[in-house]
C-alpha cells in the first residue's frame, strides 16, 4: 500500500471528525466521521462552502481566517455548533494550516470531536454497570428469598390437609396465596430468563402491536403520533421481548398521561437509523434508534437517577420494575434505554444494534 492510499485509509476510519478547507472556506475533502456528524455525504459536500454545513459561532470562524492568514494554531473546547436542519451539539476542534505540496496557498485542517458523544458514553457505561450490579444482587435475593418460599407453601398445604375445620382452611389459603404473590413479584424482578429467540422482523410491527394494545387500555384516549423510516432494514431479535420492553414504557407514558388528566394526551414513536453510533463501548455502523415520547407532567426529579433500577416507580401503585425489565431485555439486545424529561415532555430513546451477532 501506498503512503496516499494509506494516509485515507487511516482518515477515513478516524473516529474524529476532519475537514480540509480551503482559502474560499469551501469544503476539499471530509472524512465519514464529519460526514456522520454534519449529516451530510462527502460527494454532496465537496466544492461546496462550508459555512452552509456547519453554523459555528463568529469566534470559529476568526479561528479559522487567522489559521489562514497567519498560519497558527487554535484550539477551542466545548464549543456549540449547529448543524442547519439538526440540533445542536458541543465539540472540541482545533483548526491548524495546512501547506500542501505543489500549492501555492494554505488550507485549513479542522479537526471535532463531539464532546456530548463522549460524555454519553460515560453515562452508559455507568447505566450498564449499575444494571449488571442491580441485576446481580436481585439474583442472590431472589435465591434467599425464594427457598424459604417454597417451604411455606408446603408447610401450608400439609396443615391444610390436616385441619379438621374447613372455615380454617381459609387462612392456609391465604398463606398460599400470599406465598404465590411474593415468588411471582421475586420472578418479575428476575426479569425474562428463557433463551432469545432470534428473528428478523421490521421493529415498526412491534411499534404497531404496542400501539394497538395500549389503544385498547385506554379506550382510546390517547392520540398517537407516528414517524417512522421506512428505510430501517429488518431487526435480529425477539419480537416478543422487544414487544414487552417497548410495551412497558409506551404504558407507563399512557398511565402518567390519564393520572394527570392531560388533554389531548399524545404520545409520539419515532424511528430513525444512526451510523457509526457507539452504544456503551462499542461502536456499531448502523442503530435503529426508537423515540418514545408523550407530554405529560414528567417524571419527578427524586427518581431520575435510578429510573432503570428494581423497584423504583413514580407511582403509589406501581412496582417498579417494567424499566428494570426493559433495560434487562434491551441489554440482552445488546442495546440501551435512555430517558430525558422535563415538564410537559418526556423521551425515551431505545438503540438497537442492527448488524447481526455471530
Amino acid at each position: 500500500m501506498d503512503n496516499v492510499s494509506l494516509t485515507s485509509t487511516l482518515l477515513n476510519n478516524l473516529t474524529t471528525a476532519v475537514l480540509l478547507i480551503d482559502d474560499q472556506l469551501n469544503i476539499e475533502f471530509i472524512n465519514p466521521s464529519a460526514e456522520s456528524l454534519l449529516k451530510v455525504s462527502g460527494s454532496r459536500a465537496l466544492g461546496i462552502s462550508s459555512r452552509k454545513f456547519i453554523d459555528f459561532d463568529d469566534t470559529a470562524w476568526q479561528y479559522v481566517l487567522l489559521a489562514l492568514e497567519e498560519g497558527v494554531t487554535y484550539t477551542q473546547r466545548q464549543a456549540d455548533i449547529h448543524v442547519p436542519g439538526h440540533q445542536k451539539m458541543v465539540v472540541d476542534y482545533i483548526v491548524t494550516p495546512v501547506n500542501l505540496e505543489r500549492r501555492d496557498r494554505i488550507s485549513v485542517l479542522v479537526e471535532m470531536q463531539p464532546v456530548d458523544r463522549l460524555l454519553r458514553i460515560a453515562r452508559e457505561e455507568g447505566l450498564i454497570t449499575k444494571q449488571q450490579t442491580s441485576r446481580t444482587l436481585v439474583r442472590g435475593l431472589a435465591h434467599e428469598i425464594k427457598n424459604p418460599l417454597g417451604g411455606l407453601r408446603g408447610a401450608a398445604q400439609l396443615l391444610a390437609m390436616e385441619l379438621n375445620d374447613p372455615s380454617l382452611s381459609d387462612y392456609t389459603n391465604v398463606i398460599i396465596e400470599e406465598v404465590d404473590r411474593l415468588t411471582n413479584l421475586v420472578d418479575r424482578m428476575l426479569g425474562p430468563r428463557q433463551p432469545l429467540k432470534q428473528t428478523a422482523h421490521n421493529i415498526h410491527e412491534v411499534l404497531q402491536r404496542v400501539t394497538t394494545l395500549i389503544d385498547v387500555e385506554s379506550g382510546g384516549s390517547i392520540d398517537f403520533n407516528r414517524d417512522y423510516d421506512p428505510s430501517i432494514p429488518d431487526v435480529m431479535g425477539d419480537k416478543e421481548q422487544l414487544i414487552q420492553a417497548v410495551l412497558n414504557i409506551v404504558r407507563n407514558a399512557m398511565q402518567s398521561l390519564i393520572a394527570a388528566q392531560i388533554t389531548p394526551a399524545k404520545i409520539g414513536l419515532k424511528t430513525r437509523v444512526l451510523r457509526q453510533f457507539t452504544i456503551g463501548t462499542e461502536l456499531h455502523k448502523l442503530v435503529c434508534v426508537i423515540e418514545i415520547t408523550d407530554n405529560g407532567p414528567g417524571i419527578d426529579e427524586s427518581i431520575r437517577e435510578g429510573l432503570f433500577m428494581p423497584l423504583i416507580s413514580g407511582r403509589p401503585d406501581g412496582t417498579g420494575l417494567g424499566l428494570s425489565i426493559t433495560q434487562s431485555i434491551l441489554n440482552q439486545h445488546n442495546g440501551l434505554v435512555e430517558c430525558d424529561t422535563f415538564e410537559g415532555m418526556t423521551r425515551f430513546s431505545i438503540y438497537l444494534p442492527l448488524e447481526i451477532k455471530r
